[in-house]
């Protein structure tokens, strides 16, 4: 019983530190006030998130140049956490696969507690270190990967500890969180905290927290794809057509880089397999498909680079 009060104060102690379970002295009143008053609040607080992220970016610009050589060569990006942090994780993962055409595998997402914790909570999940550790074994994490691990608070158990044994591997850490002084930023290879203070629900880091934290998600998977090359001009040219609407998006994305009719992009992607990157070289250089799919992998799958030297 000592120990577990003694753990308890400690926890406490702990969470009087965290600038994201303050209370907002801005927000006193909202459980009074009426519904559009209410909504003004939470959207004057989020306001701010944006330029706490800004403030991030020469942090988030060092994790993507580590992340894409790393990616090129092979290896995996790693997104881990507990909660939210990790639902956030495996959004920004899974939906990689689709917009950019990447194996499911390049980029993963874990959370505390398993599969089953992405719709429940999962009683404890967060402070087991042996799980996080033995999560990462799982997939057999390597010094070739990167991990980011995610916590609002910066403390998560569960989370330090698999960042503490990526560490030990020589693997690139990064911590993605919304508190400075934090366990998490001090043993992160890499930094990333956006300070977006408290939440207009004490302690409620679904908010501001997880909109900080998405953010700087969709920040450091977009530049890192585009940095690989799975982009041309502002268009995502490898996405994947694995139903309708993508499809017609990828038909709707040759025609925005070609100026062709439809009719037109329908049978370059029909003869390059669905491929718009290729369909677009094809339609933009006059080569068949086997030669512009040489010259593109030529140059490394970066089609402007392609496009440049097909018209030379």
């Amino acid at each position: 019983m000592q120990t577990t009060d003694k753990h308890s104060a400690t926890l406490l102690e702990q969470l009087n530190r965290i600038i994201s379970e303050g209370r907002n002295p801005g927000t006193m009143d909202i459980d009074v006030l009426p519904t559009i008053e209410i909504l003004e609040k939470i959207n004057q607080e989020d306001a701010g998130v944006a330029d706490a992220v800004r403030k991030t970016i020469p942090h988030i610009a060092k994790a993507v140049d580590a992340i894409v050589p790393r990616l090129q060569k092979g290896g995996r990006l790693v997104y881990m956490g507990a909660g939210t942090s990790g639902r956030l994780g495996i959004l920004d993962a899974v939906e990689c696969k689709p917009t950019f055409s990447v194996s499911d595998k390049m980029v993963v997402g874990i959370i505390a507690g398993g599969d089953h914790a992405i719709k429940h909570a999962v009683e404890g999940a967060e402070d087991d270190t042996a799980k996080g550790i033995e999560d990462l074994k799982a997939i057999d994490f390597s010094a070739n990967d990167v991990l980011i691990g995610l916590s609002a608070s910066g403390r998560t158990p569960y989370v330090t500890a698999a960042m503490e044994y990526a560490n030990s591997l020589a693997a690139v850490s990064v911590a993605v969180t919304c508190n400075p002084d934090s366990p998490m930023m001090a043993c992160a290879g890499i930094g990333i905290c956006a300070v977006v203070g408290a939440e207009c629900l004490t302690g409620s880091t679904r908010m501001k927290s997880g909109t900080a934290q998405k953010l700087i998600l969709n920040m450091i998977s977009t530049a890192s794809m585009i940095r690989l090359g799975k982009t041309y001009e502002n268009l995502m040219v490898d996405v994947n057509a694995s139903n309708q609407k993508l499809k017609a998006r990828a038909t709707r994305i040759v025609m925005q880089a070609t100026d062709c009719t439809e009719d037109v992009a329908d049978q370059a992607l029909k003869d390059a397999n669905n491929s718009a990157k290729l369909a677009i070289l094809m339609i933009l250089t006059g080569q068949n498909a086997e030669d512009a799919e040489s010259l593109l992998a030529q140059h490394g799958g970066f089609l402007r680079r392609a496009v440049d030297s097909g018209l030379k």
